[in-house]
């Protein structure tokens, strides 16, 4: 089955209110003694984003069928151009309920917010941790690798 995709006559998500919330893979139990037991429970959590679209009204109404017969009211998964701090680029998503909206703005302004969620949370590989100097340095080893290394 192949996944929706995000209407390119559609903008992507304002920046304003932008916040991703990651699901904790942690179980805590309380114990009598006043302290806890923490364990990781699971390896691969979503990811929810709250976001929202200031559309015209012709994009409203593009949106409002999309999400109806493109992704059967929210229930179907489809990529999504977001930014995180791995790289903005498409995510596989999917809208955890109804949105909000449409609310009216200006004469034919409307805005929509919704929370969406991001099928797996984004990280960098295990090894990072063990080398961050070469990620935290990056910049001048591409600028190095780039710029300054000479052509063949």
């Amino acid at each position: 089955m192949t996944l929706a995709v995000w209407p390119e006559q559609l903008p992507l998500p304002e920046q304003s209110g932008y916040a991703i919330q990651h699901v904790s893979p942690l179980q805590r139990t309380e114990m009598v003694s006043g302290r806890a037991r923490q364990r990781r429970i699971y390896t691969s959590v979503p990811s929810n984003v709250s976001v929202q679209w200031f559309l015209t009204e012709q994009q409203a109404q593009l949106f409002e069928s999309w999400f109806r017969y493109a992704i059967t009211d929210g229930a179907d998964w489809f990529l999504l151009p977001l930014k995180t701090p791995m790289f903005t680029g498409n995510y596989e998503c999917r809208f955890t309920g109804i949105y909000e909206g449409p609310v009216l703005i200006a004469f034919d302004k409307w805005t929509f917010s919704a929370t969406i969620e991001i099928k797996e949370r984004q990280t960098l590989g295990a090894s990072w941790v063990y080398a961050p100097q070469y990620l935290i340095d990056s910049s001048i080893i591409d600028v190095a690798l780039n710029d300054l290394w000479p052509a063949a």
